[in-house]
């Protein structure tokens, strides 16, 4: 590991950032890095320019992709480099403003009942019935599911946040069936050595393959579920602050998205064609 890397690595932890966000910005460095041939010490704006560049028109990237090298970079020069210039020359992207994919209530069962193996099934229902990202759903333990209280306390969220979001009768009887049968410890859902979580790609591939078994025409990732958990939320009725709370928003302009594929207050929203006189 190079000098720069180390500091910019210790930079990170000093702050707090989640492990995974650590591993992003570094391998996003790297590649920057690796695009140039030698260290970003010696790289200004022009050579960062270059690059996004080359990111939008020749990569043609996600948006997702292109802020989080913007996030990287800015760390790198702002904070481990110490570089003034930072915040003048790496400018954010544009945010696309599309929708998630958001699957019917019948879907959702169709995917969760296409799961023979039972603990694959109930990660998904727990993302699903507590609206989970996946990170979440791989670090929860079982000292998180308090049954008295019929709560699951969501460590270390997004942000490093902690909070608390209803726990479904229908899970609960899932994590009791799942816990006689497997016997776990510490982590609900551990990975083969059983004493880490399952690795985020093994729960992903499970979702891929569930949607397969399902015959689902429609994209299906671990996110999806959690878009479902808050579009049937508003369509049952939930009111969009305490939806924020659940899913653990630090905007209220994140949660209302939803209202924009909520199919319920779209039908209600009656056309002007149907107001019109007999047309016929």
């Amino acid at each position: 590991m190079t000098p720069l890397r180390t500091r910019m690595t210790q930079d990170l932890r000093i702050r707090n950032y989640a492990a995974t966000t650590i591993k992003i910005y570094i391998d996003l460095v790297a590649r920057f890095a690796r695009f140039f041939g030698q260290s970003p010490e010696h790289l200004g704006p022009e050579d960062i320019r270059t690059y996004q560049v080359h990111l939008v028109e020749k990569r043609k990237v996600s948006w997702t992709v292109l802020n989080q090298t913007v996030c990287a970079l800015r760390f790198l020069y702002r904070t481990t480099l110490g570089k003034e210039w930072v915040i003048q020359h790496i400018p954010y992207a544009k945010r696309e403003k599309t929708l998630p994919v958001v699957l019917s209530r019948k879907e959702v069962a169709r995917l969760l009942r296409a799961l023979e193996n039972r603990r694959h099934r109930t990660m998904l229902m727990a993302a699903y019935g507590c609206g989970l990202r996946r990170s979440e759903v791989l670090n929860l333990r079982v000292r998180d599911i308090d049954s008295r209280r019929m709560v699951v306390r969501v460590c270390s969220g997004k942000g490093r946040k902690d909070r608390y979001v209803p726990l479904p009768s229908a899970l609960l009887k899932a994590l009791r069936v799942c816990w006689l049968e497997y016997r776990p410890v510490d982590y609900l859902f551990p990975g083969q050595g059983g004493s880490e979580p399952m690795r985020p790609r093994t729960l992903s591939k499970i979702c891929t393959n569930a949607r397969a078994k399902a015959r689902l025409a429609k994209s299906v990732t671990m996110h999806t579920l959690r878009h479902c958990f808050a579009t049937h939320h508003l369509e049952a009725g939930t009111d969009l602050r305490t939806l924020q709370m659940i899913l653990g928003h630090n905007s209220l302009r994140t949660t209302s998205i939803y209202l924009h594929v909520s199919a319920a207050r779209i039908r209600d929203a009656r056309s002007p064609l149907d107001l019109l006189d007999d047309l016929e």
